[in-house]
């Protein structure tokens, strides 16, 4: 069991009664701030396109663009084809001690490709594209921006007396202080721009609820490594679970994976829903990380919609079901640690897959 960390910055103590009240789950429509690397992949695309799909539910004032990066894979994809080169093959079990890419190599491989041709996107490079793939789904919906669009971090913190300064930082901190109702941020990616507004004016965590989904459930004995949005920035991940701020944690594995889609299904409910309908179908077909990961069959494989679990969790918490528990530590070696003084945070324990694919491709039919 670990104790809490001393933090750089003295945040308020929230009560524990204070916390549990904010995260009651909300009625009515809300404000809110989405937080998205939107050209990582191709569900937040489809997360952001549901959501201001939905004015009567969402009062949509700010989307702020994350950095994203695969880049710390590529020492891992090394050692691994390393390691297949001077062995031929890997006795069961041996690829664990290279972080368990054999299965990409080998499909590399397979194309005639080695880990030397791929090329992982910086994380500056990351936001940029997120920034402007945002803009790109307001384009779709034709949807006016009106200023709400706002470049993020380029990189991840270094440590919590260097936290980012950019529009989307700043723009976080302007809305949590305005307002007379909670602004929930629901992040889709990394917590680098989020954490960085906590950091620079931490007294906003009176006013925020956010809304991540990432990794393993709280209560799992696995490393948590294998989540991108966790990973990227071990710092500002750490910080959701030490600050106190109210937060929504809906686990990636296996709730947040429940939400597959196949071709047949996107052909037949989103191509020719509009603009958007053809753009997200394009995307499917076109999904950047089946090149990065080699994979093959494409036409045959599911994807998971794994952001969309924000978006309904916010639109109606029936459809992501919920429990209270408390905080954990989040430790250096990325596994849970529970700790006595946690304080109180909501998580998800199961998906309504079917209702929120049905909200959403009823969405689509309105799309422009």
């Amino acid at each position: 069991m670990m104790t809490s960390r001393r933090l750089p910055v003295d945040f308020p103590r929230l009560s524990p009664e204070y916390v549990r009240a904010m995260l009651e789950p909300p009625s009515g429509r809300i404000r809110l701030v989405i937080d998205t690397d939107t050209a990582n992949e191709i569900d937040d695309q489809f997360a952001l396109a549901w959501a201001l799909l939905t004015p009567e539910k969402f009062e949509i004032e700010a989307v702020t663009a994350e950095p994203f990066s695969f880049q710390h894979h590529g020492p891992e994809i090394v050692a691994m084809e390393k390691a297949l080169d001077l062995r031929g093959a890997m006795e069961p079990g041996q690829e664990k001690l290279v972080g368990g890419f054999q299965g990409w190599v080998n499909r590399l491989h397979k194309q005639g490709r080695r880990a030397s041709d791929l090329r992982f996107t910086t994380p500056e490079e990351g936001v940029e594209l997120s920034y402007q793939e945002i803009l790109r789904v307001f384009d779709k919906l034709d949807i006016a921006t009106n200023g709400r669009v706002h470049r993020g971090s380029p990189g991840y913190l270094k440590s919590y007396d260097e936290p980012y300064r950019n529009d989307s930082v700043d723009a976080i901190i302007d809305l949590a202080k305005s307002g007379k109702t909670p602004l929930y941020i629901a992040a889709l990616g990394c917590l680098t721009n989020i954490a960085s507004a906590m950091l620079l004016a931490p007294e906003i965590i009176n006013n925020i609820v956010v809304v991540w989904t990432s990794s393993y459930p709280s209560s799992s004995p696995h490393n948590n490594q294998p989540s991108l949005n966790l990973v990227q920035d071990r710092l500002a991940s750490q910080l959701l679970f030490d600050c106190g701020v109210a937060h929504v944690y809906l686990p990636g594995y296996q709730v947040g994976a429940r939400l597959l889609v196949s071709l047949p299904e996107i052909e037949a409910f989103v191509k020719g829903r509009g603009k958007i309908g053809d753009y997200l179908h394009h995307l499917y077909v076109n999904n950047p990380l089946h090149d990065m990961f080699a994979l093959d069959d494409t036409p045959r494989r599911t994807w998971v919609m794994w952001d969309m679990i924000n978006i309904a969790w916010l639109m109606n918490p029936e459809w992501v079901p919920t429990y209270m528990t408390t905080s954990p530590i989040l430790g250096d070696d990325l596994y849970w640690h529970q700790r006595p003084d946690g304080h109180p945070m909501r998580e998800a324990h199961d998906v309504q897959r079917d209702e929120l694919f049905l909200s959403f491709y009823d969405k689509l039919k309105a799309a422009p």
